[in-house]
């Protein structure tokens, strides 16, 4: 059986000063043979920001674009969970890249396990300003409208709000922000009622994989990471999960 890779909150953004963090994930993607990977999941943010034009896409991420078509020709499975930047996926990465697009929720089978994947954005339920900012941003009369605009326009645009957003929520400790709080929060009572055998989550950058009670015996909660601070991500082998750091952190 061929293994699973699992990352999110990679970040990527098209700024000169991202390029070498941009090229590091490249380089660490090209270690991953479909010979030996079957499978690959991003569970959200891949991007600071994506959108999907008729005709354009972002040039700079050209590189990472590339990887994923010769994925792709190699008959690997390629799974995007939506972030919270990355939610307006959809035509170019379903039908030219054969990802499998995830609006929201999405289950997945590791073996006999069943896994509940979800980014983990909207969780937080004290989180009221993104709640309402996710109902607007997600309309599809707000989305016409943005695609007016020009491809560069809206790039900057994006990287400004993104760079708002980060700066305000941003907690000193990941680890034990609000954000990573309610997640594993979701998590137990998830795994608690029922729902899964595995939850996969990402979004508050905090990589962790830890056991809780289920109904029929013990269930696995698992957070990714994020490439931005700890370059963590998961390595399903056919029988168990494993927490991994890439070299060269930051």
């Amino acid at each position: 059986m061929k293994k699973t890779l699992i990352f999110s909150d990679v970040h990527l953004k098209v700024t000169e000063a991202d390029k070498a963090r941009q090229r590091a994930f490249v380089s660490f993607l090209r270690g991953f043979s479909p010979d030996e990977y079957g499978r690959v999941i991003c569970l959200g943010d891949l991007f600071d920001f994506w959108f999907e034009y008729r005709y354009v896409i972002f040039s700079d991420y050209f590189e990472l674009l590339r990887i994923f078509a010769d994925w792709r020709d190699a008959g690997m499975e390629m799974h995007l969970v939506c972030g919270n930047h990355d939610f307006w996926a959809g035509r170019f990465l379903r039908d030219e890249l054969h990802f499998h697009v995830y609006p929201g929720e999405a289950r997945l089978l590791f073996g006999d396990k069943t896994a509940l994947l979800h980014h983990g954005d909207g969780i937080n339920a004290k989180d009221y300003g993104y709640r309402i900012y996710k109902h607007i941003a997600r309309n599809r009369l707000v989305i016409g409208a943005f695609r007016l605009l020009h491809p560069d326009w809206a790039m900057t645009l994006a990287r400004g709000v993104s760079h708002g957003s980060r700066t305000i929520t941003k907690a000193y400790d990941t680890s034990k922000g609000p954000e990573a709080r309610a997640i594993r929060e979701y998590a137990r009572t998830a795994l608690a009622h029922g729902d899964a055998d595995i939850i996969l989550c990402g979004h508050a950058h905090a990589p962790v994989i830890e056991t809780y009670p289920t109904p029929t015996g013990t269930g696995t909660y698992i957070n990714s990471g994020d490439w931005l601070d700890h370059r963590s991500y998961v390595i399903w082998d056919g029988a168990e999960f494993t927490l991994h750091y890439a070299e060269h952190k930051g």
